[in-house]
């Protein structure tokens, strides 16, 4: 089995602020929102109080939190410190977060970072804690914090959500923001997408939500070399994460390497005997990404799932590491980014079956992984559904996510020279060729079966 290619650069950008001044001051604005109705002693939000409810109805929750600020500490003297002191104020702090969309923010020298995912910013340092780890696994918990996220995605689909489609400085059509969105080659932003008004300032977006599931223009990703059946194209517009060749049905997740493992990524469904010894591709999308997913095959929808799983979990690390490009060694920001092999099993995903035409490629399995916030995976496709590489199969809401397909291991996945760690590629383009893979069959008495494929 060959080891995952090994993830140094884990693109901390449009999750967490790259820009330690720029992360601080996010929460400390949170803080002095917070300061007054905190003294106040005023009522939550119905979705905070509802939630607040929950956790503090259960003895062992409530012991988990009091771990949690007992247990965040720097890792060293230069890592972030978290502000957040104890959990009522973090319910005050989640009160203005879920009344407003997210925002592009700016520091003090006018450099930008979008906050597209504003709740995991405030639980970002929590989840790097043993207590983090064994409270943002528990059912219960996740079945509050899905309540509340429910709650907030209702109102990311409301004329008030697109209040921060503007451009002002923290608006995403400020001229900051538009240079974040057309990053990395994509494109002229009305050139790339579908605006219902290309000439107003929010382009006739009535929310944040249809901002954010926008539609990309056909011709601005266009399906590269359509008539090869061989070519697998990109199901999502995302940077590549790791590929690994050989995965085993069950194996390990340490706190290095995180091999998969199909059984788990696949929900411990019988289909995932299919998969042993195939090939896994992951890539993450980032906030300012294009959110739905495409086939990359020609072919037929066979089944669709969507696994309720985990929002906050990560695997608790030392912190970045050694030769980690944006962060410093040791700084425990950003563990859900360096966790994400890990959130193909543990986190909510969608899982879509295709049985490509080509039979050399055999079943696919896409799995759309829904990363904190971001956990809502609508799939527009049904069982029995054609598709054609390049149709639509679902999307994202709410924020940034990561993506996989396995490939069986009858089949040679050979991948593009521009599928690097860090590359960002473009939906539909081409990401792979597939051809015969050659290997011995062993018959029922063991002995090498020659011919076999």
């Amino acid at each position: 089995m060959s080891q995952p290619e090994k993830t140094t650069l884990t693109g901390y950008g449009g999750w967490i602020p790259v820009n330690v001044a720029i992360y601080e001051s996010f929460i400390q604005d949170l803080i002095q929102l917070s300061t007054t109705p905190r003294e106040a002693h005023a009522d939550h939000t119905a979705p905070v109080a509802k939630f607040e409810v929950v956790i503090k109805a259960d003895p062992e929750m409530v012991d988990l939190w009091d771990q949690i600020f007992l247990q965040d500490l720097p890792k060293n003297k230069d890592s972030p410190k978290n502000k957040i002191v104890c959990f009522d104020q973090l319910l005050y702090m989640m009160d203005d977060v879920i009344v407003a969309p997210p925002r592009f923010y700016l520091d003090e020298e006018d450099k930008g970072e979008p906050i597209g995912v504003p709740l995991y910013l405030l639980f970002d340092l929590f989840s790097n804690t043993a207590a983090g780890h064994d409270l943002f696994r528990k059912q219960a918990f996740n079945a509050a914090m899905k309540d509340l996220l429910d709650a907030w995605g209702t109102y990311l689909m409301t004329p008030d959500s697109n209040k921060t489609l503007t451009d002002a400085d923290d608006g995403w059509f400020s001229s900051a923001a538009i240079a974040v969105l057309e990053d990395k080659d994509r494109g002229k932003f009305n050139a790339t997408y579908v605006c219902p008004d290309p000439d107003a300032v929010n382009r006739g977006f009535t929310s944040w939500d249809e901002f954010f599931t926008r539609k990309v223009q056909a011709e601005a990703r266009p399906v590269d070399v359509p008539e090869d059946k061989t070519l697998i194209h990109n199901a999502c517009e995302s940077t590549v994460y790791r590929t690994q060749t050989g995965v085993k049905e069950h194996d390990q997740f340490w706190l290095k390497g995180q091999p998969y493992s199909v059984y788990d990524m696949l929900n411990r469904d019988s289909m995932a005997k299919i998969f042993i010894g195939g090939t896994v591709y992951q890539a993450f999308l980032s906030p300012q990404d294009y959110h739905r997913w495409h086939s990359p095959v020609d072919g037929t929808i066979i089944r669709t799932q969507v696994i309720p799983g985990t929002y906050y979990a990560v695997l608790p690390d030392a912190g970045a590491e050694v030769g980690d490009p944006d962060l410093k060694p040791g700084d425990p920001r950003g563990a859900m980014i360096r966790s994400q092999a890990w959130l193909t099993l543990s986190a909510t995903r969608a899982i879509i079956y295709i049985l490509a035409d080509n039979p050399v490629i055999g079943l696919v399995a896409f799995i759309g992984v829904g990363m904190v916030e971001v956990s809502t995976c609508a799939v527009s496709v049904k069982s029995k559904q054609r598709v054609s590489v390049g149709d639509e199969l679902g999307m994202f809401h709410f924020g940034g996510s990561s993506h996989a397909l396995i490939f069986g291991p009858q089949v040679r996945v050979t991948f593009a020279d521009n599928i690097k760690v860090n590359q960002h590629v473009k939906v539909k383009s081409i990401i792979a060729q597939a051809s015969l893979q050659v290997r011995p069959v062993f018959g029922s008495s063991g002995y090498l079966v020659l011919g076999g494929s």
